[in-house]
């Protein structure tokens, strides 16, 4: 019997939930076949685990900050986003509540990014159709 895909849980962090202007973007600084590509940090739901309990569990490992959830950001099936290997993704709005990001684990580089200049990175290719949902809800800058 096939196992099931890995689930993911992943955060688009914003400035703020309530009027989203600006969304943390993480550079990949491993494996190298990622390296160099921005992507929503979060990692695999574990065994046991809920999915907001490894979303708050990988944050804290990848950025050292404590984040508050917002609404679920709906994949083309309703949930969840497709995204390398079979897996899927689940990803949520998020605001930082305490600390200060830093890349800790697995990328070398943040970045804020505007509705602006959303689409100026290279994202990992699964995370594109994601940032595109999330171009039409952030605010532009007055």
């Amino acid at each position: 019997m096939n196992p099931s895909p890995a689930l993911v849980a992943a955060a688009a962090i914003v400035d703020d939930l309530r009027r989203p202007q600006a969304l943390l973007a993480a550079r990949r600084s491993a494996p190298k076949s990622l390296t160099g590509r921005w992507e929503f940090p979060g990692g695999k739901v574990e065994d046991g685990e809920s999915d907001e309990a490894a979303l708050h569990r990988e944050i804290r490992e990848e950025l050292g900050v404590d984040v508050r959830l917002g609404e679920q950001i709906h994949g083309p099936d309703g949930e969840d986003w497709p995204i390398l290997y079979g897996h899927r993704m689940r990803v949520w709005f998020a605001q930082i509540e305490a600390g200060v990001p830093e890349p800790l684990a697995d990328h070398d580089d943040l970045r804020w990014l505007t509705h602006s200049d959303l689409h100026e990175v290279p994202w990992l290719e699964p995370d594109l159709p994601i940032v595109t949902a999330i171009h039409q809800i952030l605010v532009p800058h007055s």
